[in-house]
């Protein structure tokens, strides 16, 4: 009988008595804008989306049609604020049933711009059939192609269409090749498919670079049952005859199953390597000379690197000879047959044994590719080493770690109504038919958040109070550190709250989702069980929790304000004075522990000094008063997700705790942020000015620091600590963006402090992407050389010799970059998210661990000509001035 996975499974559409839903992604592309003689003709453009700073509130119609005729009401996605890129990743249920659809059913999307009060305009549009040629239902994400100036042509032929089945376009026949390896016709070979599709993600990315056209990508649902894939395929019940399948179909190969058969021979050849009579022999064996650099290799490869057949046979041949490498334990793990009981015998009892591997390498135990329990408990007694400064560095990665734990047994005891949704028949993704169902933000006192997470599972009522050095799950480990110690507590929640407010989660995330609550659930109970410190942080968190809530409200009010971005800070003022109507100064009460940053004990928020930036989403700048009689200045955000940027950050932050091991300070300046919601959060302010302020104002980066550190000392006519400030910091974030892939880099978000130290905000482009075309490896502009003295100055030749330093200090903890970056796969960060499986693969690359140490220092030596050379950064930063001065 064939493998289930060899079949093909399907589901009639007149059986399917759901509705149909549609996922509404991204947008990606340049829009083009109306021209000067347009504006003169028509002077309201200026006041349309396509003038506006950043990307317009754009908004998508989704609508059915059968022969030009429509056969449902159009749906609109939500009003989302966008700042940096169009992505709306929002799921729309349409008022249609699978087994309601025709088979000519037509879906057509239009792109609506804000154009006046009153009136919107289209961006384009485009359609796609519902079914394909044969019948089936579309699935997954799709590219298409949209018609700018016009809206959705639903009529047969279309004048829109988002994919032209007759188009022979290079984007066109690899996405037909590509649905075709999916399908099974074309052989899998995983090393060359790997190879194959990065090579076919970028010619894509160029094709729409080249193109004039924007493209909105969509997605269509996948359907499960028992594990297996469905495809829904047209058929009309008492109308056999209504439905025929076309007779002249394409030939398909069908790759010969005799090749995908177990192969005896290896089979026998690894049982017999394995078995336990070869135990004793392979206790004493030692590698001569050429093996011993084989094993070398193998214990040198990246995370990401599988193994071969004999790579594996090789370790668990020489493993006892390896147990004293701490680095080679991962490389063991993984060569391990855990479904067979003998070899997973052998394997947890030298696990007991093995030199003990760092906290940093334990990191990758706790990914998806290790579900072994045993292995997973190790990996956690390995951070049970790690002091709690250590801790909060991985936090976040840890928090996503629970995802991949065995929670089944936890939550099985849990109400099954808890943070729950329905779904439709044979479990088809429905995201958005319970969004409301949050933990928090629908509090209505200081302690109810906490109150309602009192009833958990007694099966873990002691956990948390295990003594270390046992062997705990992760969630148990910590929640228990998580009470000892008021960082880690205040994080820990936050990061919790975050994960269970995230609204972009699908049916299938629904464990996830409650798996979240019965950690938080069980975290209530530690803290509120736990002696009088514990209690105190339960209370801080409430708090913490009714403050968030009522600032939110309080910029909603504001934010509802007729009027100008004058009057609007008035109003905020205003309602900052008056602590009866919003509720949110708390200077007759106990300090509270700020979120962004527990250290910082504030009393109140100084009314006078709050104000809103000029920017489309108007975030808020907070001046609070600590207890200390200093001022701790933050930036509020409503309206955006700071989840990349927290990441990127974080990043930063551990980087820069990395070179100072290694006693290099390259003068980063890693500011906080901290998502407290999906839609919200918080940043630390930094007292600076945009490099491209700096050059209108003063002329130069050299004048600016001569105007705030003068001296008469230096050649350049400034102190030489801020030079020495500037150089250092220009190196350190030339490198790290270039690591982490941050796009989008122009003269607006690098700033610079009056004491030198240069940094970077806004990461809404990471991992390679950029929205301008041909972006440097690296920002450094003619203007930011010349501060150095220009390239033949001895500043400019200490700046790439701290770069190669940089470089080469940050390639050693390049295993760790990677691990973490495999732990935020799942997490929802919109950049990750679009492409989850090649974020790893990304981040490898810029280390190009292929290269010597001699090899990667002349690498990166290139990389900085080819940036200081580049020319078309120069002329897309003009564009981008001229840009900002219409929309002025």
């Amino acid at each position: 009988m064939a493998d289930i996975s060899e079949r093909f499974c399907y589901v009639y559409s007149c059986d399917l008595d759901e509705n149909v839903e549609i996922k509404i992604g991204t947008l990606e592309g340049q829009r083009e804008r109306p021209g000067y003689k347009d504006l003169l003709e028509d002077p309201m453009l200026k006041f349309s989306g396509a003038y506006c700073e950043g990307c317009s509130d754009l908004y998508v119609t989704c609508q059915v049609f059968d022969e030009g005729r429509p056969i449902a009401l159009p749906v609109n996605t939500c009003y989302k604020s966008f700042s940096t890129r169009w992505n709306w990743n929002e799921w729309l249920e349409l008022p249609l049933k699978y087994s309601d659809l025709p088979r000519n059913a037509v879906l057509a999307l239009t792109i609506w711009d804000i154009y006046g009060t009153n009136e919107t305009r289209p961006v384009g549009g485009t359609t796609i059939p519902l079914f394909g040629k044969r019948g089936t239902f579309r699935q997954g994400m799709h590219d298409l192609k949209v018609w700018p100036g016009a809206e959705a042509d639903p009529h047969f032929p279309t004048t829109t269409p988002g994919k032209n089945k007759d188009s022979n376009d290079q984007m066109s026949r690899l996405a037909k090749l590509s649905k075709r390896h999916r399908d099974g016709h074309i052989p899998k070979v995983d090393w060359l498919d790997r190879l194959t599709f990065r090579e076919i993600e970028m010619i894509n990315e160029q094709q729409k670079r080249d193109s004039n056209f924007i493209y909105l990508m969509i997605e269509f649902p996948y359907i499960y049952y028992d594990e297996t894939e469905y495809t829904i395929v047209y058929f009309e019940k008492g109308g056999d005859d209504s439905f025929v399948m076309t007779s002249h179909a394409e030939i398909v190969t069908v790759p010969d199953p005799e090749i995908m058969l177990e192969n005896l021979v290896e089979s026998k050849h690894h049982k017999l390597a394995r078995s336990v009579r070869s135990g004793p022999t392979d206790r004493d064996m030692k590698p001569d000379a050429k093996t011993r650099d084989w094993l070398n290799i193998i214990v040198s490869f990246p995370p990401t690197k599988p193994l071969t057949h004999e790579e594996e046979d090789l370790v668990w041949k020489f493993r006892f000879y390896l147990s004293t490498q701490k680095k080679a334990l991962t490389k063991f793990l993984k060569c391990v047959n855990w479904s067979m009981p003998q070899e997973a015998k052998q394997a947890l009892e030298l696990l007991t044994k093995w030199s003990p591997m760092d906290v940093e390498d334990a990191l990758e135990l706790l990914s998806p590719a290790y579900t072994h329990p045993a292995v997973r408990k190790y990996a956690v007694t390995r951070l049970q080493q790690a002091d709690d400064d250590d801790l909060l560095l991985y936090l976040l990665q840890l928090v996503q770690a629970l995802r991949y734990e065995d929670f089944d047994e936890i939550t099985s005891g849990l109400d099954s109504t808890a943070s729950r949704r329905d779904s439709i028949a044979l479990d088809v993704p429905a995201p958005e038919k319970d969004r409301s169902s949050t933990l928090v933000a629908r509090t209505s006192s200081q302690d109810s958040i906490l109150d309602a997470l009192t009833h958990s599972s007694s099966k873990l009522e002691d956990s948390a109070e295990s003594t270390p050095g046992t062997q705990m799950d992760l969630a148990t480990f910590l929640i228990s550190r998580a009470c000892n110690n008021s960082k880690l507590s205040n994080y820990f929640y936050w990061y919790l709250v975050v994960e269970l407010e995230d609204p972009d989660v699908s049916s299938k995330d629904q464990r996830v989702r409650k798996m979240y609550l019965t950690v938080m659930k069980l975290f209530s109970q530690a803290l509120s069980k736990g002696g009088q410190d514990c209690r105190v942080r339960r209370a801080v968190l409430a708090r913490q929790q009714f403050f968030m809530e009522k600032l939110v409200n309080l910029v909603k009010m504001v934010t509802r304000e007729s009027g100008n971005r004058k009057k609007k800070i008035e109003r905020l003022q205003a309602l900052l004075q008056e602590p009866e109507v919003c509720k949110i100064n708390f200077s007759d009460f106990e300090p509270l522990p700020l979120p962004l940053d527990p250290d910082i004990k504030v009393k109140s928020i100084d009314p006078g000094r709050a104000t809103l930036f000029k920017s489309a989403l108007m975030p808020c700048r907070l001046t609070f008063q600590t207890t200390d009689g200093t001022e701790f200045v933050t930036i509020f955000k409503h309206g955006d997700d700071l989840r990349q940027d927290q990441l990127i950050l974080q990043i930063i932050t551990l980087m820069d705790r990395l070179l100072s091991k290694e006693k290099l300070d390259l003068k980063l300046t890693p500011y906080k942020v901290l998502a407290t919601s999906s839609k919200h959060g918080f940043m630390q302010f930094i007292e600076s000015s945009a490099i491209a302020e700096v050059l209108d104002q003063h002329g130069s980066i050299q004048n600016f620091f001569r105007k705030h550190a003068p001296s008469d000392a230096t050649s350049y006519g400034f102190s030489p600590e801020v030079m020495d400030n500037y150089v250092k910091s220009c190196a350190g974030y030339c490198v790290v963006t270039y690591l982490l892939g941050v796009g989008d880099r122009h003269l607006d978000n690098l700033l610079l402090t009056k004491t030198g130290k240069l940094f970077h905000i806004d990461f809404g482009y990471i991992l390679g992407r950029d929205p301008k075309p041909l972006p440097p490896p690296m920002k450094l502009s003619r203007e930011m050389v010349e501060a150095m003295g220009g390239t033949t100055s001895d500043h400019f030749h200490d700046f790439k010799k701290h770069c190669y330093t940089v470089f080469l200090a940050l390639r050693r903890s390049a295993n760790l970059m990677i691990n973490l970056f495999s732990l935020m796969v799942d997490a929802n960060i919109p950049d990750i998210a679009l492409e989850p499986d090649k974020t790893v693969r990304k981040v490898q690359d810029k280390f190009v661990l292929h290269l010597t140490d001699e090899e990667a220092v002349h690498y990166m030596q290139n990389l900085i000509d080819v940036s200081v050379s580049a020319m078309m950064p120069a002329l897309v930063e003009q564009l981008h001035k001229m840009a900002q001065y219409w929309r002025k």
